[in-house]
């Protein structure tokens, strides 16, 4: 039962008056420390402070008094997902779902979980049943969207962006959603974002749109206006980040220098699980890959997982906010491989996509942490995608990574990303001769040529008998949460080898800068 108190609670909160609802929520609790809606409310606070520890404490407390409270599971699930506790968010979502709440906001909420979760299709039901209940609440609509171009449903998807498009023409993030569905792009089309970007949008909203913009004409051939809107693009956002490619070089020399004699944790490993990690660059084909060997029936792709990362974080009890860094690295010297597998299999398995015995784990920059994937998991498989350094520059240049993510920040200036490509390619030349055998590495180009033939070296490497199914890759109807949902629901071509060529001039610094260095460019 909501009391006149409580209520008042909910009036501050939603006022946006937080440091004033803490202060409510922390004299209501003097009284009665087990009072729900004011541990809610504080709880509530706290996360969007920050504060993660004290949001757990008291949303514990919430749920503890209200066990059948949905609004309390949903948030209590959105706080564990926070704190990386995905097994017990998973009770918690799952719970809240089951309670069947007709409120909007607690559905998407849960919505949220699952997606984060990698259960797209316990979402999906949740945030259409949002948007019917509050079709004119943009984010909604937004997150069905994005959930429905994961399974491949485009005009559905499209549907839900041009709706919320309809309402706020300059949301960039329904534009963005757009273009990357791969529809045949119009002039229209590109009016409609240019007007929205002269009605003075946010400055993330801009980025947002000129990425869409620059997707769209690419589409159309016009490759100059395209460039020309990336490179706006690309300087908004890069202004937004505190980064300098000095910490990344520094962060690969450390890495390298960590395993460039003696391996650095205890080799005392037996476990026997063999998961299928699939590295390399973004934008390079590692979603291609990852749908062609979980299209096997014995394998079963989990996405993206960070969970190594994670593992590597956790055991080494680093201070640092950074993921990797050379505090990190060597607080792992010494210490047991076989916990530090543990550590990240206990993490996999919570995705509903790593139950089985062999899963595919496809986060990318896992090879920056191949050394380590070794030592911990000794019968693990590696892939890693290799593609021309010229049309990997390219590949990454015109996309838009999340906005908030700490892994990506190298990609919004050229000559940045080229030297991260660089330092990419020597990294991998070191594990090589490092760890000879462990590393099966893949052509993007020569796996559009002959699929086939490249498919079946991949599945020899990884223990797997050949399975036509393989071939099929593109009839996997399982959801992909990548910005290539919908190039691999499509058969295989060559369509994006050279792409690079039509901005040639452009990217002559690029170019000039990979000659210097002995770097194919193709």
């Amino acid at each position: 039962m909501t009391t006149p108190a409580s209520h008042s609670l909910r009036q501050l909160l939603a006022s946006g008056d937080n440091a004033r609802a803490l202060r409510e929520a922390a004299l209501a609790l003097g009284k009665n420390p087990k009072d729900p809606e004011a541990s809610f409310v504080a709880a509530i606070v706290c996360i969007e402070a920050g504060k993660i520890a004290e949001a757990l404490a008291h949303i514990t407390i919430a749920v503890t008094a209200q066990p059948d409270n949905v609004e309390y599971l949903a948030q209590q699930a959105r706080i564990l997902i926070t704190a990386r506790r995905e097994a017990e968010a998973m009770v918690a979502a799952r719970a809240a779902s089951a309670a069947s709440s007709s409120d909007p906001f607690v559905l998407d909420t849960i919505g949220c979980v699952f997606v984060r979760l990698g259960n797209h299709d316990e979402a999906l039901p949740l945030f259409q049943r949002a948007v019917a209940a509050a079709p004119d609440v943009s984010d909604y609509r937004f997150n069905l969207a994005s959930t429905l171009g994961f399974f491949g449903k485009v005009q559905n998807a499209a549907e839900q962006y041009e709706a919320i498009i309809a309402q706020e023409p300059a949301h960039g993030r329904a534009h963005l959603g757009l273009a990357g569905l791969k529809r045949k792009a119009t002039p229209a089309l590109v009016n409609q974002i240019e007007t929205a970007l002269q009605s003075g949008p946010d400055s993330l909203d801009a980025v947002r749109l000129h990425y869409a913009a620059a997707a769209a004409l690419e589409d159309m051939g016009r490759d100059a206006e395209a460039f020309a809107h990336l490179a706006k693009g690309n300087a908004n956002h890069r202004t937004r980040l505190n980064y300098d490619i000095a910490q990344d070089e520094a962060l690969f020399e450390a890495v390298r220098h960590t395993f460039a004699h003696s391996l650095p944790m205890v080799s005392d490993s037996t476990l026997i699980d063999a998961p299928l990690f699939v590295v390399g660059l973004p934008r390079t084909g590692t979603t291609l890959v990852d749908r062609i060997l979980s299209s096997h029936p014995q394998v079963t792709s989990a996405g993206e997982l960070q969970a190594m990362p994670l593992a590597v974080k956790q055991l080494a009890k680093s201070p640092s906010r950074l993921v990797l860094d050379e505090e990190t690295i060597d607080g792992l010297s010494g210490l047991s491989a076989q916990t530090l597998g543990e550590l990240y299999l206990a993490r996999a398995r919570q995705n509903s996509g790593a139950k089985g015995s062999r899963f595919v784990d496809k986060f990318p920059l896992n090879f920056l942490y191949i050394g380590w994937i070794i030592e911990a998991l000794p019968n693990a498989n590696i892939v890693c995608l290799r593609r021309g350094a010229m049309d990997s520059v390219w590949s990454n240049y015109k996309h838009l990574f999340a906005t908030g993510s700490p892994y990506y920040r190298w990609s919004y200036d050229l000559m940045d990303t080229a030297r991260y490509v660089l330092m990419f390619q020597r990294i991998m030349g070191f594990w090589r001769q490092r760890f000879p055998g462990r590393i099966h590495e893949v052509s993007y180009e020569q796996l559009v040529a002959d699929q086939e033939v490249q498919s079946r070296r991949m599945l020899a490497h990884c223990g797997l008998a050949w399975d036509p199914a393989c071939l099929e890759f593109h009839r996997n109807e399982a959801a992909v949460a990548t910005p290539s949902a919908q190039q691999v629901r499509q058969p295989i071509n060559t369509k994006a080898v050279g792409r690079w060529r039509a901005h040639e001039a452009s990217l002559a610094e690029v170019k000039a800068f990979f000659t210097a260095n002995g770097i194919p460019l193709d």
